[in-house]
């Protein structure tokens, strides 16, 4: 993935704090020069996951991070959670799938605006869902 230069941890509790994700987000992807595409594309991302998070795992949190592999720098985001886990990952990321509450984008649409994605879920101990997005 890479080396951490900065992080910054966001609660993840209510509808408002789904809000403030996005926010954080887009505060990082201007700060990093990311272009205004790629910043709409992970704030996308990012507010999925965040309502994801908290709709579905009883809420989390979000880690931000400025990542760097020695040739470019990125954003990473890992999304955590002590919910019921996924019960079906590749049913999860299919085109198509939603639970009927989200922006329908889903979890396949998340990690496609995204670079790179991996998802850690285990059944009845929560999921952590980490995707970065290379400048």
């Amino acid at each position: 993935m890479g080396t951490i230069q900065k992080t910054e941890t966001v609660p993840i509790k209510s509808g408002s704090d789904v809000v403030l994700v996005r926010q954080r987000v887009r505060a990082w992807t201007i700060d990093m020069k990311f272009s205004l595409v790629d910043q709409t594309k992970i704030v996308t991302a990012a507010s999925e996951l965040a309502r994801n998070t908290l709709e579905h795992g009883g809420g989390g949190k979000v880690e931000l991070a400025l990542v760097n592999n020695g040739t470019r720098s990125g954003l990473q985001l890992a999304f955590s959670d002590t919910g019921p886990g996924i019960p079906d990952v590749k049913l999860a990321l299919s085109d198509g799938y939603t639970s009927g509450n989200g922006m329908g984008l889903g979890l396949g649409g998340s990690k496609r605006l995204m670079n790179e994605f991996e998802i850690e879920t285990e059944p009845g101990h929560g999921t952590k869902i980490t995707c970065i997005r290379w400048k």
